[in-house]
């Protein structure tokens, strides 16, 4: 039911608007700054807190977006004609795959000339923020009393069936890079699918998870003891939450990779969208990022005491930067193998 007092502000409201549309020097009250970030969710790399930062320093409001980096280019291509979102985050794959489609646009932030040559691309088309090593997320607790696995191939014993999780690479970034991951450490390429291939076939019969979003809150709770994630996620989980979580890097090798961001083509509030991205290559928006355990993309960001929680050097030496572009380029590839093979 509405009552008096809705009914008075509603009519209060309707002459406000009247009077600003026919008497000079009334304007109507301005409206909250906002840009819309496809793929920025609150419990990824801890985007609650740099949403957070900057809507208290710039006055913009980014809301919650809980798609991942698949999702927003699917619905980036399906929105090409009409623009929602302004800025987009993406796993690298997806950002150059973005650049391809023409669904983005070169954008030169504050601080580009920090950023190293090969994590951005040329024009601006995209940038990287912050990269992250992929291995194991284990809730020890939730194991039982197994051991922490250690090989990507301790996977595959059967202590630890329906324990092991996975986001699903033909959607989430985070899970093509744990393909890749896999893959290569186990002798395959870009062109050659078939070691990665065989692990997920033989994965399968261990009973597996595989979620499409991000699955934070299920590894803490224990539904899904082991997960193929990123250090940055453990490390949060570790000292931020005082869960009883270890990250591995399994003794086999692994990959780094990239996230990076876009403007948007055509993007509705592009002076926004552009604050934004200015903002997370800030110096306080890097240091954010480096007090999630994310590697910043200004290596000045990384304090000693935030480098300290990380894993010893000598581990973090198994993991390999790898050809992004073909990682991209090889992507729809692995999608159709991996549908017609595992899944």
């Amino acid at each position: 039911m509405i009552g008096p007092v809705s009914i008075r502000k509603s009519v209060a409201a309707a002459a406000f608007a009247v009077a600003a549309a026919i008497v000079p020097g009334i304007s109507a009250p301005a409206q909250a700054a906002e840009a819309i970030c496809y793929n920025c969710p609150p419990e990824w790399a801890d985007w609650a807190s740099q949403l957070a930062a900057i809507k208290a320093d710039t006055g913009i409001a980014v809301p919650h977006d809980n798609k991942n980096s698949g999702q927003s280019l699917a619905q980036l291509l399906a929105e090409k004609d009409h623009p929602v979102a302004d800025v987009v985050y993406l796993g690298v794959s997806f950002g150059i795959q973005a650049a391809e489609k023409g669904v983005v646009t070169g954008y030169k932030p504050r601080n580009w000339n920090d950023i190293p040559a090969d994590l951005k691309d040329p024009d601006g088309k995209w940038f990287t923020i912050h990269s992250g090593t992929i291995g194991l997320m284990v809730n020890v607790d939730a194991l039982g009393g197994k051991p922490v696995p250690k090989r990507w191939s301790d996977l595959l014993k059967p202590e630890y069936k329906g324990m092991v999780g996975y986001l699903d690479p033909t959607s989430a970034f985070v899970g093509y890079v744990g393909a890749s991951a896999v893959n290569q450490a186990l002798g395959g390429s870009f062109e050659n699918w078939g070691p990665g291939l065989g692990f997920f076939k033989a994965l399968a019969k261990n009973d597996p998870i595989v979620p499409k979003q991000t699955s934070y809150a299920r590894v803490l709770s224990g539904e899904i003891p082991i997960l193929f994630d990123y250090d940055f996620n453990a490390y949060r989980a570790k000292y931020k939450d005082g869960a009883n979580v270890a990250f591995v890097i399994p003794e086999e090798g692994t990959v780094v990779v990239p996230y990076v961001m876009s403007l948007v083509k055509g993007a509705p509030h592009e002076a926004e969208g552009r604050k934004v991205l200015d903002y997370v290559l800030s110096d306080k928006g890097q240091a954010l990022w480096a007090e999630a355990f994310l590697r910043p993309v200004r290596a000045n960001a990384m304090s000693p005491a935030a480098k300290a929680k990380f894993l010893p050097d000598a581990d973090y030496a198994r993991a390999k930067a790898v050809d992004f572009k073909a990682m991209a380029a090889s992507q729809d590839a692995f999608k159709a193998a991996y549908l017609a093979e595992v899944r």
